[in-house]
């Protein structure tokens, strides 16, 4: 019996050594999921490399508005088309104006009425003024009477302010430029029924040009140093404009990560830039820097220090691995939108920009676009 019994414990240990192997076994052959984690990342540019380069953009006018009137009605003339060159005050399209006539003439004959029922009630009331003071009528003729003088002022007001208003319904029926431009655009076509705030003339002030290119992240922060661009268009070879920036975006865009800046130009002698021209911009005078230095500007949130913050520090992306690496940097003054590398850094390489904090030496990432 006591051998059947140690028989039957030495099967037990057997088994659940073999559960061991197996299940140690089976924790070597199951390797663990790799994460990849997504990062945002830019690709790092100095300041020659914005002066070497080329935005694309398309020309607009400084001033574009589509033109309607403010009442409805019958359009009976339009004395301008398009390429049409027009001044500030020009009649540009002019409803029928007969009803908004006949409204005018109809408010001027109420507002006759009504001043002239004023007139009477005024005399009524001096009348009756002196007959209570002699007594010959009660105080209560006299108050009905100052009530209906008061009721007729207050007629002929509003018998005024709908005679201004049909007034104006009459001088709306004149469509006039607000500013000299050129008619790029006609809507509607004479003897033809529009509503009011229907698009009729679509006027753009061409006298200066402008245009909006993009600028990636990571060069932003040097567009403050430009003072002149150089403009060329494709419809316009051989001729180069002179822009000047007007405006710098303040906020990127989340689908591009791209800043939009607005140039401004005059017309070139011998040309003429329409709205809408494709051209490509690029700075060409800059002041206070040394251009044909390697200036790079990365993202604030790229930047991380240790220990003591003696040493500075910025995740690389590789591109041939899809890893990251942690380099050491050297970095100047805070710049407009980032932080000056002065060492540690080439044109090209791509930085990561967010989640700095949470990386690993070469741990996989995936950028997001």
């Amino acid at each position: 019996m006591g051998d059947t019994r140690a028989a039957s414990i030495g099967k037990t240990v057997l088994v659940s050594l073999a559960a061991v192997f197996l299940v140690a076994c089976e924790e070597e052959v199951v390797e663990r999921a790799e994460v990849i984690r997504p990062v945002k990342a830019i690709q790092v540019e100095s300041q020659s490399t914005f002066r070497e380069r080329w935005f694309s953009g398309q020309a607009k006018g400084t001033q574009e508005i589509d033109l309607s009137f403010r009442v409805a009605g019958t359009l009976v003339e339009r004395p301008v088309d398009v390429g049409s060159d027009v001044k500030q005050g020009d009649i540009i399209a002019r409803l029928d104006p007969a009803t908004f006539k006949a409204d005018v003439d109809r408010a001027q004959a109420d507002l006759a009425r009504a001043e002239a029922t004023l007139i009477n009630a005024d005399d009524q009331l001096r009348r009756q003024q002196v007959l209570v003071s002699k007594g010959h009528l009660a105080e209560a003729a006299l108050d009905r009477q100052l009530a209906a003088e008061r009721e007729a002022k207050a007629d002929v007001v509003a018998r005024k302010a709908a005679l201004r208003r049909t007034e104006l319904d009459f001088g709306y029926t004149m469509l006039e430029a607000p500013f000299s431009g050129v008619v790029v655009r006609t809507f509607v076509e004479n003897f033809q029924d529009i509503q009011a705030k229907q698009p009729v003339i679509r006027l753009v002030d061409n006298s200066r040009i402008e245009m909006i290119v993009d600028i990636p992240e990571s060069l932003i922060s040097q567009a403050h140093s430009v003072e002149e661009v150089l403009v060329r268009f494709d419809a316009l070879p051989g001729i180069d404009v002179t822009a000047e920036i007007k405006e710098i975006g303040a906020e990127a865009s989340q689908a591009t990560r791209t800043y939009p800046i607005t140039l401004i130009m005059d017309q070139p002698d011998g040309a003429t830039i329409l709205p809408g021209m494709a051209g490509k911009a690029s700075a060409s005078k800059v002041s206070g820097e040394d251009w044909q230095r390697t200036r790079i500007i990365v993202p604030e949130t790229a930047v991380l220090t240790k220990g003591n913050e003696s040493k500075t520090f910025v995740w690389v992306f590789d591109e041939s691995t899809g890893s990251v690496s942690e380099r050491e940097i050297q970095t100047a003054a805070l710049a407009d939108r980032g932080i000056e590398v002065t060492s540690g850094l080439q044109p090209g390489e791509y930085v990561v920009t967010a989640g700095v904090h949470y990386l690993e030496e070469g741990q996989k990432v995936r950028l997001l676009k």
